[in-house]
């Protein structure tokens, strides 16, 4: 059973799940796990992993429209090094601090191959899921695709401290909340585009049609891989947004952010489309 089956089968059973965080009374909560063999290439720093770890679940909170308020994480490790673990936990402590949550904690474990497993909370009175979406609106995304794409080709060249700058991404929470009055379905973008879209399009029942011209390809792919294009719309785990908003809105929440938001295409009938070609469901696999 791969991760999508895995998914539909908890699907089935707990009604509540299906977006990127659960929300309980405004409370947003949602948990991620993470390690090595798929998610920390070899020159991977602690401190990019504990920013990257944390900053996985506070995208989260940001696809939810959510204010980010907490942050906790286990460490699992072989053994316990102690520049290691504080390169670790300052990474933790600074992408908090970058959106404005604070990190207050955690576990440690022993284990056989370096995991992390991290959680987060936020608010979010009105919280936007994955199934809103309505034929004729505008589909946008924040910021640019392809950075992980790019991160991963570096890290293969040795290349590891632009790999780590660029695997460093910075939570979307703030683009969120601009994007939370206006906005209709919103996940991130962390299976990549071509899979999100996949997943909205069942979770509003609708399609999408995109414009490859208007898709904000990151400017470090152009050299290191053969198709850009094709890098930043199924490679996954950029952790940007993806959102669907009423066309009048879109000017609204280009104003209410600094991050630059993209219309990439439209919400459709069904199926979804590159070019008025079928895009296949394809991106990041755990």
């Amino acid at each position: 059973m791969n991760e999508r089956a895995a998914l539909s089968l908890v699907g089935g059973l707990v009604s509540a799940a299906g977006d990127d965080a659960a929300v309980v009374d405004g409370t947003v909560f949602t948990i991620d796990m993470l390690h090595d063999d798929t998610d920390f290439p070899a020159g991977t720093t602690r401190y990019t992993a504990g920013w990257r770890s944390v900053g996985a679940s506070l995208s989260d909170v940001a696809a939810m429209g959510g204010d980010a308020t907490a942050a906790v994480g286990v460490y699992g490790a072989p053994d316990f090094d102690a520049d290691a673990l504080t390169a670790f936990v300052t990474g933790a402590l600074d992408v908090c601090e970058d959106v404005g949550a604070e990190y207050v904690g955690g576990d440690l474990d022993g284990h056989d191959e370096f995991t992390v497993a991290t959680a987060a909370i936020g608010r979010a009175e009105d919280p936007v899921c994955r199934g809103g979406a309505s034929a004729g609106e505008k589909l946008v995304v924040t910021g640019t695709l392809g950075r992980t794409a790019a991160a991963m080709a570096l890290f293969e060249h040795g290349d590891t401290e632009l790999a780590n700058e660029l695997f460093r991404f910075r939570p979307r929470v703030a683009a969120g909340r601009a994007l939370a009055g206006h906005a209709t379905a919103m996940m991130d973008s962390s299976d990549g585009l071509a899979r999100s879209l996949h997943q909205l399009s069942e979770a509003s029942d609708c399609g999408f049609a995109v414009d490859a011209d208007s898709v904000p390809v990151a400017a470090d792919l152009s050299d290191l891989v053969d198709d850009p294009l094709d890098a930043a719309v199924t490679y996954g785990e950029d952790f940007e947004l993806v959102a669907t908003v009423p066309e009048g809105a879109v000017d609204a929440v280009r104003a209410a952010t600094d991050v630059p938001v993209s219309v990439v295409g439209d919400v459709t009938e069904s199926g979804v489309t590159l070019d008025g070609e079928a895009l296949p469901d394809r991106g990041w696999t755990h």
